[in-house]
């Protein structure tokens, strides 16, 4: 998929991991189900243990004798929280429900295929899908922030944080990746007004091709779109949401009434055309063609050139790799930073080896080979997620050795664990204070079968 879609990091992956009710059991089996546990006001079902375990199972967790107890363990502290939120009169505003709802729906519709097939599998329109999960929603959000307010004041010394690493077990020491730190300097080819106007052309003969009916938008996408994700589903982009894609293409598809075929517009992947196949509020249903304008051989040279005379001039000394970055790259995302390329899992400069495999693979090849300071010749680059050639010139400013993660090295990682130890000290403290305190049943088939790892209810 050529379009550029925008990556949000879930933390749930169903509308609520709580429960998606007797629908997510599948297959339209029927539960007796009934109250196994209470916390206060709040129930838990035993649909809601089944509709946990089931996604455990979808997400290939392992599954036990005593996975329902811990799920239902687990259920329990969140209804916990949702309680003492009421209590405390915390609220949640429904605009972050909703936005939290949208998000979450989204992400169902695109891993079961598209809105429709959503609906089908449960019967339901979107908006009564919305309805009947808002509050469950709602209370998952309440339980988050009770749980941050608990937390709240928990700091960690750098001697808690020498004293946790101290503790641990050498086997349960994690093993860390080589990591490493790389710049580029990128000189794209400049296209011509000349080969924009070709391409443009083009776009703009076979929409009224299709339009004419002398040939179909299928057709047409499958022989001679450049987009490899929906080529060959004749340009079919399934269902999207709002926000998915860059502005100019919604800009575009939303002006649109059903059926109807934009005029040629222009992203930064390219020129398309766009047909709407449908719309419900901010989803929609479209396919595309996309072409770039063919940067000429002349103009390739010309970048060719530039470059040299930069790879030289560093080489010389008479201007550095950061200087040089900052002054000539055509990637504006690092030429501010000397050509350090940001690292969008993390958020800084340091890549997994693994990690910059997935994202830039002919960069991973390159450091391979390189010794940290050490800078590439000039070679053709194709950047995967812009669909643009250009020439790049790498340099690998560090890399780390795999290792055993230890304070010197990883004082960061071992502080945010040491940090969450502590956390999760001061959450039980809370819990075994909540509990005396507060109205707790749990059904006598679990109490017997069951071993917490806090005392829910009372004995003797």
């Amino acid at each position: 998929m050529r379009l550029k879609y925008i990556i949000s990091v879930l933390t749930i992956c169903i509308l609520s991991s709580a429960s998606f009710g007797q629908e997510a059991l599948g297959m339209g089996a029927k539960l007796a189900d009934k109250i196994v546990g209470q916390i206060g006001d709040e129930i838990v079902l035993l649909s809601d243990i089944k509709a946990r375990e089931l996604q455990m199972l979808q997400n290939g967790e392992p599954i036990d004798a005593n996975t329902e107890c811990l799920i239902l363990e687990e259920l329990l502290f969140e209804k916990l929280l949702v309680n003492q939120a009421k209590i405390d009169s915390i609220e949640v505003p429904d605009d972050m429900v909703n936005q939290e709802m949208e998000a979450r729906i989204n992400q169902i519709a695109a891993q079961m295929g598209g809105v429709e097939k959503l609906e089908d599998f449960y019967g339901k329109s979107v908006a009564q899908i919305k309805a009947e999960f808002f509050e469950q929603i709602k209370k998952r959000l309440l339980a988050e922030q009770m749980r941050d307010k608990i937390t709240e004041n928990v700091r960690i010394t750098p001697k808690e944080v020498e004293e946790f690493y101290n503790g641990l077990h050498k086997d349960s020491i994690p093993y860390i990746n080589s990591k490493v730190i790389v710049s580029q300097i990128v000189v794209y080819p400049i296209v011509s007004l000349e080969d924009k106007k070709k391409t443009q052309d083009q776009l703009n003969n076979w929409r009224e091709e299709i339009i004419g009916g002398v040939k179909s938008f299928q057709t047409i996408a499958t022989l001679y779109s450049e987009d490899p994700g929906s080529r060959l589903n004749g340009g079919d982009l399934g269902w999207q949401s709002r926000g998915t894609m860059v502005p100019e293409f919604e800009a575009a598809l939303f002006a649109l009434e059903k059926g109807e075929i934009s005029p040629v517009f222009e992203t930064q992947y390219g020129y398309h055309i766009v047909q709407l196949l449908e719309r419900k509020g901010d989803n929609y249903h479209t396919r595309h063609i996309l072409r770039t304008p063919q940067v000429s051989d002349k103009a390739l040279m010309r970048s060719a050139e530039l470059i040299d005379s930069i790879h030289k001039e560093i080489g010389r000394g008479t201007i550095s790799f950061e200087e040089a970055a900052m002054k000539f790259s055509d990637d504006d995302a690092s030429k501010q930073n000397g050509g350090l390329i940001v690292n969008p899992y993390s958020g800084d400069y340091q890549w997994d080896i693994q990690n910059l495999n997935d994202i830039d693979p002919q960069m991973s090849r390159t450091v391979n080979s390189m010794k940290v300071g050490s800078y590439s010749s000039p070679a053709l680059y194709d950047n995967m997620f812009e669909q643009k050639k250009g020439i790049r010139i790498v340099k690998l400013v560090e890399k780390t050795k795999p290792h055993k993660a230890n304070l010197k090295d990883d004082y960061t990682l071992i502080s945010t664990a040491a940090a969450n130890a502590k956390k999760q000290q001061v959450i039980d403290k809370w819990v075994n204070s909540k509990i005396g305190t507060t109205y707790v049943r749990i059904s006598d088939e679990f109490l017997k079968k069951c071993s917490f790892k806090y005392q829910w209810v009372k004995v003797g």
